[in-house]
């Protein structure tokens, strides 16, 4: 069980950052909410929250930044208006399939992720708001 929790957390950060998969996005200071969904969980996984700066260059590449895992390959990527929807394999240690679909604003976005990894099924909602810019170091 451990190692499906450490899993999904790599999973959250991962759609985390790909939901920022069009040019209209904005840099700065992010607040991002998940709540994961996995049959046969004998408890709801807690939501989780959490704060991250993202500067021009994490925006800039926007297929990089959704296999930002070196073991990842996009295997469809489709842009129409503000909805993105994807398709990702991963191996290694984090071996498995993952589809979403995000639907963004310049300041927030919605986004759903269907993964399976590890002999589970999961899904992930994420939603994500700019909260300003990001904190001087």
């Amino acid at each position: 069980m451990k190692g499906t929790a450490v899993f999904v957390l790599g999973a959250v950060l991962l759609v985390s950052t790909g939901a920022f998969a069009a040019d209209s996005i904005r840099e700065g200071y992010w607040e991002v909410t998940s709540q994961t969904e996995m049959p046969g969980m004998p408890m709801k996984i807690p939501a989780s929250t959490i704060k991250h700066c993202y500067t021009k260059e994490d925006v800039k590449d926007q297929k990089k930044v959704i296999a930002r895992e070196k073991n990842c390959t996009l295997t469809d990527y489709r842009v129409s208006g503000n909805k993105v929807v994807w398709a990702m394999k991963c191996t290694g240690q984090n071996a498995g399939t993952f589809n979403g679909e995000t639907i963004f604003s310049q300041d927030s976005y919605a986004s759903i992720m269907k993964m399976k990894s590890q002999g589970h099924a999961m899904t992930v909602k994420v939603k994500g708001k700019r909260i300003g810019e990001c904190p001087k170091k």
